[in-house]
C-alpha cells in the first residue's frame, strides 16, 4: 500500500525536471516508507511529457498526460483524484520549493495533522513588485473571505488521506486550490521555510495570469465584492441627494441660476462609472454560476503511464 504520493503538476517544464526528479527520489529514499511520484502533465508544448515518460521505467513513478493545457487548479485536481491510497504531498517542479522539506512535512502528519502547509519566510529571486502584490492578496484574502487562508502560503503542502476524501467532494469548476485546502478544515499546522530562486527556465506566472488568480480567489470565497458595490451606490445616491438638495436651495433663496455645465458632466461620468463597475463585478459573480450550471469535466486524461509499463 503506497503511504505518500508527491504530486507533480508540470507544464513545459522541460529545463528543470531531471533536477527535480532527482532530488524527489532522493528524498523518497529517505523517508522509510513506500512512496511514489505522480506527474501530472498540463498539455505541456515542449518534451516534458517525454522525459516523464522516460521516469516511469521507475516502477514507483507514474506519469498523466492531459489532453491539453487545463490550468494548474485542474492539473492539481487530476493529481489528486490519481491518489487513491495514503497521503499526498503538493510541489511544483521548479525548485522554488525545496522537495527536501517533504520531511518536515511528514513528521507533523505522523503528529497526527491532517494538513501541514509550507508558509514563506522569505521569497529569494523575486522582485519587490512581485513580493508585495502577493502580501497584499494574501492579507486581502484574510480580510475578505469567511474562510481563514495562511498568509504568504502557497499549493506546497502535504493532505492525509481523509482529507482528500473531503477534497474530492468539492467539485466546482471555477477552481481556487488555496481556498479548498483552507475550506475544508481538519487539523492544520503551518513549516515555515525559505523559498529559493527558480532553478531553470522561465516562471508561467505573469501578471495577468496572477490577476486573473487573484480575481477566481476573491469571487470564489468571498461576496464582499458584490456589497462593496451596494454601499458605492448607495453612498453616490446619498451624496446625490445632498447636492441636489442644495442647488435647490440656494436657487430658491438667492436666486441664483443653475449653472455648472463642466459640474454636471463630471456628476454624470462618475455615476456612469459606479453603474459600470456595478455591473462587471455582478458580471463577475454571473459568468462564475453559468460556468458551473454546464457541469463539464474539470479535465481530461489522454494517456496515463504506470511505474515500468
Amino acid at each position: 500500500m503506497t503511504e505518500l504520493t508527491i504530486v507533480v503538476p508540470a507544464y513545459n517544464e522541460s529545463s528543470v525536471l531531471d533536477a527535480f526528479h532527482a532530488r524527489a527520489l532522493a528524498v523518497l529514499d529517505t523517508l522509510g516508507m513506500d512512496g511514489r511520484l505522480l506527474y501530472v502533465d498540463d498539455g505541456s508544448r515542449d518534451n516534458t511529457w517525454e522525459l516523464i515518460r522516460g521516469y516511469c521505467a521507475d516502477p514507483r513513478v507514474t506519469g498523466l498526460c492531459l489532453s491539453r493545457n487545463f490550468g494548474k487548479e485542474a492539473a492539481l485536481t487530476a493529481g489528486l483524484d490519481a491518489v487513491t491510497e495514503g497521503a499526498a504531498v503538493v510541489i511544483d517542479a521548479d525548485l522554488q520549493d525545496p522537495p527536501e522539506l517533504i520531511p518536515a512535512l511528514v513528521e507533523q502528519w505522523r503528529a497526527g495533522y491532517d494538513v501541514v502547509y509550507a508558509t514563506r519566510s522569505a521569497r529569494a529571486g523575486e522582485s519587490r513588485l512581485k513580493r508585495f502584490t502577493a502580501a497584499a492578496f494574501y492579507r486581502t484574502m484574510e480580510r475578505l473571505s469567511n474562510t481563514p487562508l495562511p498568509r504568504d502560503t502557497g499549493d506546497f503542502r502535504l493532505l492525509s488521506r481523509r482529507a482528500l476524501d473531503a477534497l474530492a467532494t468539492l467539485r466546482e469548476r471555477q477552481r481556487f486550490m488555496k481556498g479548498l485546502f483552507a475550506w475544508i478544515g481538519f487539523r492544520q499546522t503551518a513549516i515555515r521555510y525559505q523559498r529559493d530562486p527558480r532553478f531553470a527556465g522561465d516562471t508561467k506566472w505573469n501578471y495577468w495570469r496572477l490577476t486573473q488568480l487573484a480575481i477566481e480567489g476573491i469571487t470564489s470565497f468571498s461576496s464582499a465584492p458584490l456589497r462593496l458595490a451596494t454601499w458605492i451606490g448607495v453612498a453616490a445616491a446619498a451624496v446625490s441627494f445632498v447636492y441636489g438638495t442644495w442647488v435647490f436651495t440656494k436657487a430658491l433663496i438667492w436666486g441664483d441660476p443653475v449653472r455648472g455645465y463642466p459640474t454636471l458632466m463630471v456628476v454624470i461620468l462618475f455615476l456612469g462609472g459606479v453603474q459600470l463597475l456595478a455591473l462587471g463585478v455582478i458580471g463577475e459573480y454571473l459568468g462564475r454560476n453559468y460556468t458551473e450550471t454546464k457541469q463539464r469535466p474539470l479535465y481530461f486524461v489522454q494517456e496515463r503511464v504506470d511505474g515500468d509499463r
